[in-house]
């Protein structure tokens, strides 16, 4: 019983506090708006990559063994503006990828796959769509480079894209 009457002591102070400074924000029309943004606003996780699960997959693929293509690989330092196209086209090599795989029943396929899924998802998403610079290369444009290099600059490209 000694437990119940402590809880009471401490609940009517905590009270009287919330009460005298918290919520005389909501007797007006400005501490409302506050409040209803505060707790109604979507949080969005510090440090969120919408590239992440593309990323974890590429880790998954650059070691295989049984992709052997050469592909059209962006260089990750291209200009800013053509960040959009750069990734667009290593997303369209990835198909390339997947033809590969498909042909000689790659163990990777699967992660392949959700490499391309995830980033035409994000495309369509977010409804990407930047118009051709003069500066940026179309895909055909870049050196093709083996499967290990791809990856690699694939995956700075967007860790790039992340920052």
């Amino acid at each position: 019983q000694k437990t119940h009457l402590k809880s009471v002591c401490l609940q009517y102070p905590l009270g009287r506090l919330l009460n005298s400074h918290c919520f005389c924000l909501l007797k007006n029309g400005m501490g409302l708006t506050i409040f209803f943004l505060c707790a109604y606003v979507p949080k969005t996780e510090a440090g969120h990559c919408k590239w992440e699960e593309v990323l974890k997959d590429l880790e998954r693929i650059k070691t295989s063994k049984d992709i052997d293509v050469s592909l059209y690989t962006a260089n990750a330092d291209e200009d800013e503006e053509c960040q959009e196209l750069v990734m667009r086209c290593f997303f369209l090599e990835t198909e390339v990828i997947i033809q590969e795989c498909r042909i000689k029943n790659c163990s990777k396929t699967q992660d392949v796959w959700n490499i391309w899924k995830n980033g035409n998802d994000s495309f369509e998403k977010n409804k990407l769509t930047s118009t051709k610079s003069e500066k940026c290369k179309e895909c055909e444009e870049y050196e093709e480079k083996n499967f290990t290099e791809f990856v690699q600059n694939f995956v700075k490209v967007i860790q790039r894209d992340c920052k």
